[in-house]
């Protein structure tokens, strides 16, 4: 029989799913077993409840004491049992009474072994989980109060120690309600490089404005030394700011991930992701033994830039062919599949071949026709049909010149009034428009198809390809304050469809 029952909760891809904590208390040699499908971490939790109870003045009962962590076919791991186990343990022993604010509050925490609670990753997750299971509070760590109080319709109590948490169920001592700052309205200042930083390259500029207005994909090839990665590093001050939902959705896959800064719980800029060429698929897609975001879904609402692109391995690039398409990451496995958000705009910068100087003017390429085919073969035909934008870059003929560039300021208001443009019109950003969308509703008319339509045949393009110039035609009429597409914003277009190079 179940003497007691606690409310906790697990993290499952980047969602946090309901867990109740079961304790039975009965005659038998001494034991403390953890079952459920528990992991190595939750295991430990033995060794952690044992010297925390102890060195906070409570008792482990000699006696066979079970723990079950329900629903018991869901894998759990992770340190945020602790606190559940514990007071379940106190609760089926008689040693916390008459508790009964217990039955409506969720418990998350790690235990230190001298009783002091410490937070854990994945809050603002495990905090809507025990919401939905009805919970009306939440205790746990002082530390993580602020970013579990993101969550609306609970009651966060932050506790310092695992003998405060007994006190205030058993109504001795109350733990005041969290009562945070106002959030953060607007990003935080980007302190990065900026676009008024580099002269030159107008077709490079004009393809970063358009990709970002309108969530696109833009690749940039070129030799070394002219400022691919140096504009690319640019977007992440040109990026909107965040509205309220989005915030939310985005903070709460970095707290999963470990990432979040607690004093700032809610994310107010858009993710800016640059992984190294080294990263492994799991880790750039999402995986592993114990499934967790990986880059990709950390750069949802966002930006993902994979600088030297082709040094990727294929294996990671091709990974990325569902996210690209999709907006999300499906993780299989014999148990069951997750899905991880990963609505993310790639942009991507990489030589033409290894010694990064073929097709240049100033200077002669060293690299052996197979040598360098092989190099772009790299990036498969598939994976480069999803990119939107591409853009061959060369050294620039002239030096800085008398005008000096336009701000990243300057580019980042029109970059944010073409985005409310587009939410105001559809709700959506034009790189997530369907093919079914594209209607005079949407300021396309039949004869901008058949005018697109033309050229695909001229350029023998595919229809995916076809697809993704009649979204980046609507972005540049959304930049330019124009309702309706033209045949001329089509054009513009279709400039920077694949090089024949590559």
């Amino acid at each position: 029989m179940v003497l007691a029952e606690t409310l906790c909760a697990s993290i499952l891809g980047v969602d946090g799913v309901p867990v109740r904590v079961e304790v039975d208390v009965a005659f038998g040699l001494p034991a403390l077993t953890i079952v459920g499908l528990a992991g190595s971490q939750v295991q430990e939790a033995r060794e952690r409840v044992r010297s925390a109870m102890r060195n906070s003045g409570f008792e482990l009962p000699a006696r066979r004491i079970t723990v079950n962590l329900s629903p018991a076919d869901l894998p759990k791991d992770g340190t945020g049992y602790d606190l559940a186990i514990a007071v379940g343990i106190l609760a089926a022993s008689g040693q916390l009474r008459d508790a009964a604010r217990l039955a409506r509050t969720g418990l998350v925490g790690e235990l230190a072994l001298d009783g002091a609670l410490r937070p854990v990753p994945g809050v603002m997750a495990m905090a809507a989980a025990a919401r939905g299971a009805g919970a009306s509070d939440l205790l746990l760590a002082a530390g993580a109060a602020s970013e579990a109080s993101i969550v609306p319709g609970l009651c966060i109590r932050g506790a310092a120690t695992l003998g405060d948490v007994v006190a205030h169920l058993a109504g001795v001592r109350e733990i005041a309600p969290f009562v945070g700052s106002a959030l953060p309205a607007t990003p935080l200042p980007f302190d990065g490089p900026d676009l008024a930083d580099l002269y030159g390259q107008p077709l490079a500029r004009r393809a970063l404005e358009i990709a970002l207005a309108g969530r696109h994909n833009l690749a940039l090839c070129g030799p070394p030394g002219i400022g691919k990665t140096l504009l690319l590093q640019c977007a992440a001050g040109l990026l909107p700011a965040l509205d309220d939902e989005e915030a939310i959705e985005v903070s709460r896959i970095h707290s999963v991930a470990g990432l979040l800064d607690r004093r700032v719980p809610l994310l107010r800029s858009r993710p800016f992701r640059a992984p190294h060429h080294t990263i492994s698929t799991q880790a750039l897609v999402g995986g592993g033994p114990r499934v967790r975001p990986g880059e990709a879904s950390l750069a949802h609402r966002g930006v993902l830039l994979l600088d030297e692109m082709l040094q990727f391995r294929s294996d990671a690039l091709e990974a990325l062919r569902q996210p690209m398409e999709a907006g999300s990451v499906t993780i299989a496995r014999v148990d069951g599949a997750l899905l991880l958000p990963a609505s993310f705009s790639l942009l991507a910068a990489f030589n033409p071949c290894p010694c990064g100087w073929r097709g240049m003017r100033r200077r002669a390429c060293t690299c052996d026709e197979a040598v360098a085919r092989r190099y772009a073969a790299r990036l498969s035909g598939p994976l480069r049909d999803r990119i939107d934008l591409w853009v061959s870059m060369d050294e620039p003929t002239s030096g800085r010149g008398d005008s000096r560039p336009q701000p990243s300021s300057t580019v980042a208001q029109r970059i944010a009034a073409a985005r409310r443009r587009q939410l105001e019109r559809q709700g959506m950003a034009n790189g997530d428009l369907s093919p079914r969308l594209f209607d005079e509703a949407h300021g396309i008319s039949p004869s901008v198809l058949a005018h697109l339509a033309s050229r695909g045949r001229s350029f023998g393009l595919s229809p995916r390809r076809l697809h993704r110039a009649t979204r980046v035609a609507r972005t540049i009429a959304d930049l330019a304050t124009a309702e309706r597409v033209s045949p001329e914003h089509l054009d513009e277009a279709l400039v920077y469809r694949t090089p024949v190079q590559l």
